[in-house]
Protein backbone atom coordinates (compact mmCIF):
# COMPACT_ATOMS: atom_id res chain seq x y z
CA UNK A 1 0.00 0.00 0.00
CA UNK A 2 2.54 2.10 0.73
CA UNK A 3 4.74 1.64 -2.49
CA UNK A 4 1.41 2.58 -4.08
CA UNK A 5 1.24 6.17 -2.21
CA UNK A 6 4.90 6.43 -3.75
CA UNK A 7 4.55 5.87 -7.24
CA UNK A 8 1.21 8.15 -7.00
CA UNK A 9 3.46 11.15 -5.22
CA UNK A 10 5.95 10.68 -8.34
CA UNK A 11 3.52 10.45 -10.98
CA UNK A 12 1.57 13.25 -10.03
CA UNK A 13 4.49 16.16 -10.60
CA UNK A 14 5.39 14.65 -13.31
CA UNK A 15 1.10 14.48 -14.85
CA UNK A 16 0.82 18.56 -13.61
CA UNK A 17 3.80 19.67 -15.11
CA UNK A 18 2.74 18.58 -18.63
CA UNK A 19 -0.61 20.07 -18.25
CA UNK A 20 -1.71 23.04 -20.53
CA UNK A 21 -3.33 25.93 -19.29
CA UNK A 22 -5.69 27.89 -20.92
CA UNK A 23 -7.73 31.24 -19.87
CA UNK A 24 -9.98 33.78 -21.55
CA UNK A 25 -9.93 37.47 -20.82
CA UNK A 26 -12.71 39.33 -21.35
CA UNK A 27 -11.58 42.54 -23.05
CA UNK A 28 -14.36 45.13 -23.46
CA UNK A 29 -17.31 46.15 -25.14
CA UNK A 30 -18.58 49.16 -26.72
CA UNK A 31 -22.40 50.61 -27.05
CA UNK A 32 -22.60 48.81 -30.84
CA UNK A 33 -25.21 45.64 -30.75
CA UNK A 34 -23.37 42.40 -30.81
CA UNK A 35 -23.10 41.18 -34.63
CA UNK A 36 -23.31 37.99 -36.16
CA UNK A 37 -19.65 38.25 -37.26
CA UNK A 38 -16.46 37.08 -35.58
CA UNK A 39 -12.89 37.70 -35.75
CA UNK A 40 -9.80 35.90 -34.80
CA UNK A 41 -6.23 36.48 -34.87
CA UNK A 42 -3.46 34.91 -33.01
CA UNK A 43 -0.13 34.83 -32.02
CA UNK A 44 2.79 33.01 -30.39
CA UNK A 45 5.46 33.14 -28.36
CA UNK A 46 8.09 29.98 -27.74
CA UNK A 47 10.81 30.08 -24.66
CA UNK A 48 9.30 33.56 -23.63
CA UNK A 49 11.23 35.79 -25.99
CA UNK A 50 10.94 33.86 -29.74
CA UNK A 51 8.19 35.66 -31.57
CA UNK A 52 8.30 35.80 -35.71
CA UNK A 53 6.31 38.47 -37.46
CA UNK A 54 2.75 38.06 -35.64
CA UNK A 55 -0.25 40.02 -34.87
CA UNK A 56 -2.90 39.44 -32.61
CA UNK A 57 -3.88 43.31 -32.28
CA UNK A 58 -8.03 43.86 -32.07
CA UNK A 59 -7.74 45.45 -35.63
CA UNK A 60 -6.22 42.46 -37.12
CA UNK A 61 -8.86 40.12 -35.97
CA UNK A 62 -11.60 42.63 -36.92
CA UNK A 63 -9.64 42.85 -40.48
CA UNK A 64 -10.07 39.09 -40.20
CA UNK A 65 -13.74 38.93 -39.63
CA UNK A 66 -15.08 41.50 -41.84
CA UNK A 67 -15.83 43.44 -39.27
CA UNK A 68 -16.03 47.25 -38.97
CA UNK A 69 -18.06 47.80 -35.82
CA UNK A 70 -16.91 46.17 -33.07
CA UNK A 71 -19.11 45.32 -30.25
CA UNK A 72 -16.97 43.17 -27.67
CA UNK A 73 -13.40 41.39 -28.04
CA UNK A 74 -11.78 39.01 -25.71
CA UNK A 75 -8.35 37.69 -25.26
CA UNK A 76 -7.17 33.97 -24.77
CA UNK A 77 -4.16 32.88 -23.25
CA UNK A 78 -2.61 29.33 -23.36
CA UNK A 79 0.29 28.04 -22.15
CA UNK A 80 2.04 24.59 -22.19
CA UNK A 81 5.21 24.37 -20.00
CA UNK A 82 5.50 27.74 -20.13
CA UNK A 83 7.42 27.09 -23.11
CA UNK A 84 5.10 27.99 -25.58
CA UNK A 85 2.31 30.40 -25.36
CA UNK A 86 -0.31 31.43 -27.61
CA UNK A 87 -2.51 34.79 -27.60
CA UNK A 88 -5.53 34.74 -29.46
CA UNK A 89 -8.05 37.68 -30.03
CA UNK A 90 -11.44 36.94 -30.61
CA UNK A 91 -13.82 40.47 -31.67
CA UNK A 92 -17.71 40.35 -32.22
CA UNK A 93 -19.46 42.98 -34.40
CA UNK A 94 -21.27 43.56 -37.82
Amino acid sequence: MLKRIYQFALVLPVVAMLAGCAMTFPGGATSNPVGSKVGKATGHIYLGCLYFDQDASIMSAAKNGGITKISTFDVRFTSILGIVQGYETIVTGE
